[in-house]
C-alpha cells in the first residue's frame, strides 16, 4: 500500500524552512502531494501558475526515495487530501501561535473525516523564524533574503520587485 501524504500551503513563495519539511516528510510517506492552496485572500505576490511552477523547480533534485508531485487546489484542505488519495496531511510547526491555529484546525478536520490524519513536524530551529511573509517584506524592502530561499527562489522574487 502507497502511503500518500499531503503538505498544504500557499507556498509564496517555497523558503528553506518548507523545503526542509518536505524532505523530512518523504522520511514518513512514499508521496508526498504539495497542495498549492488556491487563496487570493492572502494576496500572493505570485500567481498560482508561478508557484507551481517554482515547486516544481525547488523539489525536482530531491532524493529521499519518495516522490514528489505539485497539485494546486482550491477549497478544503481535506477536500483535497481525498481526492490525491492521501490518509495524513503534515503540518510544520514553528511557533506557540502555530500550535493553537493548527489545533483547532485539526479538530475540525477530524469531525469532517476521521480516516484521515494530521502530523505536525517541528521547524527546525534554523527556520523557525522564517515565514513568507517576512521574506516579501524583506526583499521588498531591498533587504537580502539569502538565507532564507535558494538562489532561484531569490531570483524570482527580484524579478517580481523590478517589475513593481
Amino acid at each position: 500500500m502507497t502511503r500518500i501524504g499531503l503538505y498544504p500551503g500557499t507556498f509564496d513563495p517555497i523558503h528553506n524552512g518548507h523545503l526542509d519539511l518536505i524532505r523530512r516528510a518523504l522520511k514518513l510517506v512514499d508521496r508526498l502531494v504539495i497542495g498549492v492552496a488556491i487563496n487570493s485572500g492572502k494576496g500572493p505576490m505570485f500567481s498560482l501558475e508561478e508557484r507551481v511552477a517554482i515547486l516544481k523547480a525547488e523539489t525536482a533534485t530531491l532524493e529521499n526515495g519518495g516522490e514528489v508531485i505539485v497539485h494546486p487546489y482550491a477549497g478544503l484542505t481535506l477536500t483535497a487530501a481525498r481526492e490525491v488519495g492521501a490518509t495524513v496531511i503534515l503540518r510544520g510547526l514553528r511557533a506557540v501561535a502555530d500550535f493553537e491555529f493548527e489545533f483547532q484546525m485539526t479538530a475540525m478536520n477530524q469531525q469532517l473525516d476521521r480516516n484521515i490524519e494530521t502530523v505536525f513536524l517541528m521547524a527546525d530551529p534554523r527556520h523557525q523564524a522564517i515565514a513568507s511573509r517576512l521574506v516579501k517584506e524583506i526583499v521588498t524592502l531591498g533587504g537580502d533574503v539569502s538565507p532564507f530561499v535558494s538562489e532561484g527562489v531569490k531570483r524570482r522574487l527580484l524579478e517580481k520587485v523590478v517589475k513593481a
